[in-house]
């Protein structure tokens, strides 16, 4: 299940209740131990040497207690009480481990580090290995994202229980490399609450929901696709190619007429026809998507008002994306109406006419400004944690995806498979949940391809898109 994202006071909270029902401080450190020699291993293999950093505090209880279950590594445990244990340290960082676990300090540290710590965690950072972080990098403070005068660069940062607040801030990601969380570690179901939810693997395990085996093709929706302009055409065939792997009943594709050979040369199973003014869109229509590939200058003056009249009046679910979002009116909409938008950061900076650096600094405020002025709408706020949610109510933080990510046409595919799936009747009940499942099938992809070779495209992406299973421990 999705776990609220909480503050340092929460988690001691939270900590206190589970020691008051019983459990030890004891058991939990030893299976947070259990789960960190478990990643470690995955990140390393046979014969690897492995760099355990031991402090004084209950994280470094936890990479005291990971290391009887790393045989088969060469491990290597300093304990480090004292910034004078910098000797043996740098020792051991010449020696190049494949992978340092830090726990010189948690989410307990409430003073800048003086220099000699910093001195130290510099030369650690210096070192450029592989780091697995234990709930917090060393020296971040994990309410407010910002180093305590040095912080650890780690690869990956395996938090207790929920994330931290902190966490979330952009000047805390250069320090945490990928984010997850550690669940199933002792601590009682987290009894809090809050406006910010990590999205789990296990949120997706039965869905999308099995199909009927009675279904055909008007039972699974059809999508249109207003996509694509001259020099745009490919951002045209990745939506589609997107929409397709969520396999809706059928999918129409309407390009501008001087790129229609192009597009429809590349589509089999998909219909695709030149688009005109004057097209009336079939009555078994269930979704619609506009914008992939429709930067071409002359296409918004012959647009916008029909992606207007979509946005107000259409019954079906529409998503907007790219630059069809600068076609949109701002304003109220029905109560009823189904309505996504899909803006990455320089695209929300744009609607809301704010700088970038401010988007960024509050991707929360962002995305409920963003929802109010288009009428409530569903608010996709693409990027590393990528964002879901509305005006009001939880937003959801995506847990899934990578840097390699970063690639044209990335999101041309992830809002065509926002798009089939909400073209399917059976996924418009619940939206939160079918755009939640789509960025997280998205993000799961792309760790797959990465996992599996370092030279992946989107084109491999718009192959996987929609195969990860999303079983408990998928990151």
């Amino acid at each position: 299940m999705s776990v609220p994202v909480i503050n340092i006071a929460m988690m001691r909270e939270w900590e206190a209740a589970t020691w008051a029902a019983g459990q030890t401080e004891a058991e939990v450190i030893r299976r947070v131990g259990h789960r960190i020699a478990d990643r470690a291993r995955q990140l390393t293999g046979e014969g690897d040497s492995i760099l355990l950093l031991a402090g004084k505090g209950h994280n470094g209880d936890d990479v005291r207690a990971a290391q009887g279950w790393l045989a088969g590594r060469q491990v290597t445990l300093i304990e480090v009480f004292h910034p004078e244990a910098a000797p043996p340290v740098l020792e051991a960082l010449r020696a190049k481990p494949a992978l340092i676990v830090d726990g010189l300090f948690g989410i307990g540290l409430n003073r800048p580090l003086d220099e000699a710590w910093q001195q130290l965690i510099a030369a650690i950072n210096a070192a450029n290995r592989p780091v697995l972080a234990v709930d917090v990098p060393s020296g971040l403070n994990a309410d407010t994202g910002e180093p305590m005068g040095a912080a650890i660069q780690a690869s990956l940062t395996l938090t207790v229980g929920a994330p931290k607040i902190g966490m979330l801030a952009a000047a805390a990601w250069p320090y945490l490399g990928r984010l997850e969380v550690m669940g199933d570690v002792g601590l009682l179901p987290c009894p809090l609450a809050g406006e910010l939810l990590w999205s789990q693997p296990e949120d997706f395990q039965d869905f999308p929901p099995q199909r009927t085996v009675a279904g055909h093709k008007g039972t699974f929706g059809h999508l249109a696709l207003v996509v694509g302009s001259l020099g745009y055409a490919g951002a045209a065939v990745l939506a589609t190619r997107g929409a397709q792997r969520a396999q809706p009943g059928l999918a129409t594709v309407f390009t501008q007429p001087n790129v229609y050979p192009v597009v429809a040369s590349q589509l089999q199973s998909a219909m695709v026809a030149p688009w005109q003014p004057e097209i009336k869109f079939p009555d078994s229509l269930s979704a619609l998507l506009v914008g992939p590939g429709l930067a071409a200058p002359e296409v918004a003056d012959n647009l916008r008002r029909w992606v207007q009249l979509w946005w107000r009046d259409a019954k079906f679910p529409v998503i907007v994306d790219a630059s069809a979002l600068d076609l949109l009116a701002a304003g109220p909409l029905g109560k009823q109406l189904q309505r996504v938008i899909t803006p990455h950061l320089g695209e929300a900076a744009r609607l809301l006419k704010w700088a970038i650096q401010r988007v960024q600094a509050d991707r929360v405020t962002a995305l409920r400004e963003l929802s109010k002025r288009y009428g409530n709408c569903w608010v996709v706020l693409k990027g590393y944690q990528t964002l879901t949610g509305r005006s009001e109510g939880g937003i959801f933080v995506n847990s899934s995806g990578n840097p390699h990510l970063a690639q044209g046409g990335s999101g041309d595919l992830l809002s065509g498979f926002i798009a089939g799936l909400l073209a399917q009747p059976a996924l418009q009940a619940d939206l939160a949940q079918t755009l939640r499942y789509a960025v997280w099938q998205h993000g799961a992809a792309a760790d797959r391809l990465q996992a599996a070779r370092a030279n992946w495209m989107v084109e491999d992406l718009a192959l996987e898109i929609g195969n990860v299973r999303p079983l408990k421990g998928n990151v």
